[in-house]
């Protein structure tokens, strides 16, 4: 195993604190700078984890020869500007979801990572949860066998998150229903068409000139027989927070727990169901930072306040498993899993979903990221 530790700056401590310590133990990483806007907040991460070199601007760390890798986890209507400077910088660069809210952003971001060489990685944490990975395996050993259709779910109230997510178009952010589908259909979205339903409150509207409360989106896969279902809202439509897949195949199928705290169904074939406890992965990583599967149990109080992890159930022990592959698609000179052209085609299936629906249903095909 090849010995070089990567220099990693993390932009953004709201959740992305939460990655300082899984950089700090990785044995091919170092933790070597963050960066926050507000002063107050950076200095008491800066204590907290022992981290002394401390930054307000992001372009302060593109300048820093030292720093290899920068991972950004700032709002989404700020990834695709602070993702370009990065890259331009010829820095590696991981981003939380989505990659970006324009469709030409997506294009800019894929053909700059080409220019650069670099390594680009969106952080989807639903391709990394215990609950996926399990499924992953069942598809992988041949358990599942034929996959026959496969359906996708985020519902979540965005209330109490503030800017800028006040009448967010819902299919605008769909990474988290769309991409353990295309993991399992093992291709790319090629078209969609989606509808909208309900209305969210008027003032809300006035924001991203978008009326639904909910839009669900039916999506083709290139050169397969396999097509997928995502449904997304964000306000004024009552759920418990699920984030959720279903996968049917000709063997087994398998569904996501409706309520939080029950397990998930396996469905073994005629009326024959079990729910199934699903296993940690910490197995599946270096033992320095396994323990991170493990989220509600290594956090301290202030780390499990945060919404995202209130809402998202810790995102299923996802974190760990995303720092190891940014890292080690760096180290070993490869493509991360979840690089710019596939990260591009996720978000642009959820983009497209939205014009779509704001069409009418219209049949909307995807950039060809793979042929810009």
């Amino acid at each position: 195993m090849p010995s070089q530790r990567v220099k990693v700056a993390i932009v953004g401590l709201g959740f992305g604190a939460d990655f300082i310590p899984i950089y700090q133990n990785h044995p091919h990483a170092e933790l070597y700078a963050i960066c926050q806007r507000d002063e107050s907040k950076l200095k008491a991460a800066g204590e907290k984890y022992g981290v002394n070199r401390l930054f307000n601007d992001y372009r302060d760390l593109c300048r820093i020869k030292e720093i290899d890798a920068i991972h950004i986890v700032t709002p989404a209507d700020t990834h695709a500007p602070i993702v370009l400077d990065c890259l331009k910088a010829e820095k590696h660069v991981a981003c939380t979801v989505p990659m970006a809210i324009d469709i030409e952003d997506c294009k800019e971001i894929v053909k700059m990572r080409r220019k650069t060489g670099t390594v680009y990685m969106m952080m989807e944490t639903a391709a990394y949860t215990r609950e996926f990975l399990y499924v992953k395996k069942l598809k992988d050993e041949g358990k599942l066998g034929k996959i026959q259709f496969l359906r996708g779910s985020h519902m979540q109230d965005m209330e109490e998150w503030g800017a800028p997510w006040p009448g967010w178009p819902p299919l605008n952010y769909a990474t988290h229903a769309v991409s353990p589908l295309a993991i399992l259909a093992d291709k790319p979205v090629e078209w969609v068409f989606a509808l909208g339903s309900g209305r969210i409150r008027e003032n809300y509207i006035e924001r991203w000139n978008s009326p639904y409360a909910v839009e669900s989106m039916l999506m083709k896969f290139k050169d397969c027989d396999l097509s997928g279902e995502v449904t997304r809202s964000l306000y004024d439509t009552v759920r418990q927070y699920i984030e959720s897949f279903d996968a049917y195949g000709n063997k087994l199928a398998f569904e996501w727990n409706r309520l939080d705290g029950e397990d998930p169904m396996l469905f073994l074939g005629k009326e024959d169901a079990e729910r199934v406890k699903i296993p940690d992965t910490g197995d599946m990583l270096p033992k320095e930072i396994a323990r991170f599967t493990r989220s509600m149990e290594v956090m301290d109080e202030e780390e499990k306040s945060h919404l995202s992890f209130i809402q998202g159930s810790g995102h299923g022990g996802s974190h760990p498993h995303m720092v190891h592959e940014f890292v080690m698609s760096i180290v070993e000179g490869r493509d991360s899993a979840i690089d710019a052209e596939k990260a591009a085609n996720w978000t642009s299936a959820g983009l497209c979903g939205h014009l779509s629906a704001m069409a009418g249903g219209e049949k909307i095909y995807l950039p060809d990221y793979w042929n810009l």
